[in-house]
């Protein structure tokens, strides 16, 4: 019986021949490094809805106190991978991703934990806590951030004050308008704004999305009328009720 080496002839000159393509597109599309020097480093930030603790100045220091800054280093000794695991050491960084082109820049994309409240607690603690339950050293400063206050312990800065935290900072009336978040014991919470010389009893943070809509509605028809300083004291923690006391006047003698 005669064998036909007709067919796997093809076949394997079809496979070898897809190899070759393969290999020579990526030839072709990887950058030749081999005189090209780094002009330039491009940086780059990921939004965040409250400002970050590190700029770019920082992260070039991070790289050139560890050696590996890139700019004027030939492109084919600067080491993306080792870039990436330097910055990433950071513990105020969530997430990174390097790489070059061929334009002789390496760019970097960096992604910031983003600190959702700082904790400044009766027992001396201070500290920050991020969108994901993280602690943060409060040795950075990030303006525009909510501060809590009182009777704090890190479980529950970690958890429900976290995201209690996390939803102020989404809506963008009350990211405006509350400033600080004093914890009283039980874990109830008042409310500091940044508007009006009242403070706004939440209770424990149960619910609270319901409390501040019927709290934003009484903002824009009720004190809006009545003066935003009538009242030294709001109380929303029941439901389908507002509790205002009104301030006292000082007699003067």
């Amino acid at each position: 019986m005669s064998i036909n080496w007709k067919k796997p002839l093809i076949i394997l000159l079809d496979i070898a021949l897809a190899a070759y393509l393969v290999m020579a597109i990526t030839a072709f599309n990887k950058p030749d490094e081999s005189n090209d020097v780094c002009n330039d480093i491009k940086i780059q930030f990921n939004e965040s809805i409250v400002e970050g603790f590190l700029c770019e100045e920082e992260i070039k220091n991070i790289l050139k106190h560890n050696g590996i800054f890139p700019l004027a280093q030939q492109m084919s000794n600067i080491d993306i991978r080792k870039i990436e695991e330097t910055i990433e050491k950071n513990p105020y960084i969530e997430n990174v991703e390097c790489y070059k082109t061929q334009g002789g820049s390496v760019v970097i994309n960096l992604s910031q934990k983003m600190p959702v409240i700082r904790i400044m607690a009766e027992n001396g603690d201070n500290y920050y806590v991020d969108s994901k339950g993280s602690i943060l050293a409060a040795n950075k400063y990030t303006s525009n951030m909510i501060i809590a206050t009182g009777n704090i312990s890190k479980r529950f800065a970690q958890n429900q004050l976290r995201e209690f935290a996390n939803y102020i900072l989404h809506d963008k009336f009350w990211h405006n308008q509350i400033v600080q978040l004093n914890i009283l014991s039980g874990n109830e919470i008042e409310i500091v704004p940044r508007v009006g010389e009242h403070i706004i009893y939440l209770g424990k943070p149960i619910g609270y999305e319901h409390k501040l809509k019927r709290l934003e509605q009484f903002y824009k028809y009720g004190l809006s009328q009545a003066g935003w300083n009538r009242y030294s004291y709001i109380n929303i923690e029941f439901d389908n009720q507002i509790i205002c006391r009104k301030k006292q006047n000082k007699k003067t003698i």
